[in-house]
């Protein structure tokens, strides 16, 4: 039977924690995933850029996608970043995440040396015929060299009925979800804002249906949400501009000053990234100390954030 989950609200995107010798430390990945489900946030992805999901093997996978289940427990859908380079591979990894419980995989394509949009339309839809998860499509030309147009992605939509969500990473995102949203029509697929929420407020006013991004503070995010489906863009629009400073301060090359806000909220144990990415530098360091100082002085970090 397919899985459906409604991809509306706060998706975050989760780090996957490792210890000093570079060991999975699945006992702060299930804790961290049992906050976000405290949290009520309305799903959360694994293995996705910022899950260093390309420093793992197929095994580390697995063990993550578990653990992931378990502590979910059923109270939150779990999405399992399943891209590869070759489309058998992807969809060998899609049936993982299906055989272990998931409720659907992210992909997106590699980019090829001719450059064929026949090609990433046959790649997602050869996934979709071999498994039975819905399918986040996620567009993110940065990470992945493959520029998708509007008029693709619409296709995809239309003539794959598992795709169910497009995670939105183009920049610039608000023309494209705009674009996205005319040309879809009456198959309206929800659209979810990434980039660490880098253009987040001008990505909520332009229709985006919320996040899929990881940005170490997802309250904030399910504010902004729930303040834009309130009416009240203003209140969006100001927790946007006071916590903007810490976004910019997360979109630094890698995953370090997600992991070490994460580690300073007691939700895993150490901020340690696989080689070759490297740790927080000391300048860096001194520099969270202030902003958070600044943001949240005298806050508790390991609660939850009352905004």
């Amino acid at each position: 039977m397919t899985k459906t989950t409604r991809f509306t609200g706060v998706f975050p995107i989760l780090a996957t924690p490792f210890d000093d010798n570079e060991n999975l430390d699945l006992d702060s990945f299930a804790r961290l995933i049992r906050f976000m489900a405290r949290l009520g946030v309305n799903g959360v992805t694994i293995l996705g850029v910022l899950g260093e999901a390309n420093r793992m093997t197929d095994a580390e996978r697995q063990a993550a996608i578990e653990t992931a289940v378990a502590a979910a427990d059923g109270r939150l859908p779990v999405v399992v970043g399943a891209s590869h380079r070759g489309t058998r591979a992807a969809l060998e990894l899609s049936r993982m995440a299906e055989r272990l419980g998931a409720d659907a995989v992210m992909l997106t394509p590699a980019q090829e040396p001719v450059p064929s949009e026949e090609r990433i339309f046959e790649y997602f839809a050869r996934v979709a015929d071999g498994m039975e998860l819905p399918i986040v499509v996620q567009d993110h030309p940065a990470s992945t060299g493959v520029h998708m147009a509007a008029p693709l992605l619409v296709r995809l939509a239309r003539e794959i009925p598992r795709v169910a969500c497009f995670k939105e990473e183009a920049v610039p995102t608000a023309p494209k979800i705009r674009a996205l949203i005319e040309g879809l029509g009456e198959r309206r697929v929800p659209i979810l804002t990434g980039l660490g929420a880098l253009y987040g407020i001008f990505d909520l006013q332009a229709g985006s249906d919320g996040f899929m991004t990881g940005f170490a503070f997802p309250e904030v995010l399910q504010a902004m949400v729930r303040a834009m489906a309130g009416g009240r863009p203003e209140q969006a629009d100001q927790l946007y501009r006071r916590f903007l400073p810490l976004i910019v301060f997360e979109q630094q090359p890698g995953v370090a000053v997600r992991k070490e806000i994460l580690r300073r909220r007691g939700l895993i144990a150490g901020g340690k990234v696989r080689h070759p990415g490297g740790g927080l530098n000391p300048h860096a360091a001194a520099q969270l100390d202030q902003l958070l100082q600044q943001l949240l002085p005298g806050v508790d970090l390991g609660a939850p954030l009352q905004l």
